[in-house]
């Protein structure tokens, strides 16, 4: 029960954030090739040697860092609002060796990456109807 409830929580935080994402955009090309997902290619650059290029805190670097890199896949990671991982991107986080990337990448490419790490999560339903308590 617990267990449907998160997921629950998660499906409604991730409505909640809509579209505005997606519509923030602009010239800057990372590389030659263009992203399948807005930001992917910022992120391969940028956060795919500690975070992985999936998300999940397992890129070649995350082995020597400590803490680790966070799992931007997580229900931790997915609940926090487009603001507060905004913040984290620009600003970084103290004592981890997540640094801010507000002096090298825009607003609007840090909404690209925003944007692509949202796209990494990805829900299934339940194939079955839990049992009642």
């Amino acid at each position: 029960m617990e267990r449907l409830a998160r997921q629950v929580m998660l499906i409604l935080g991730l409505l909640s954030w809509g579209g505005s994402l997606w519509g923030a955009q602009d010239s800057t090309e990372v590389s030659s090739q263009p992203d399948r997902q807005p930001g992917e290619g910022i992120y391969q650059a940028h956060c795919a040697e500690c975070h992985g290029p999936s998300g999940h805190g397992d890129g070649p670097r995350a082995a020597l860092l400590a803490p680790r890199p966070g799992n931007l896949v997580s229900a931790a990671t997915s609940t926090k609002t487009d603001e507060e991982l905004l913040a984290i991107i620009s600003r970084g986080v103290p004592r981890t060796a997540m640094r801010g990337w507000e002096g090298e990448l825009s607003d609007a490419e840090q909404r690209k990456v925003l944007a692509y790490i949202r796209s990494l999560v990805h829900f299934q339903a339940p194939t079955q109807t839990p049992s009642p308590p």
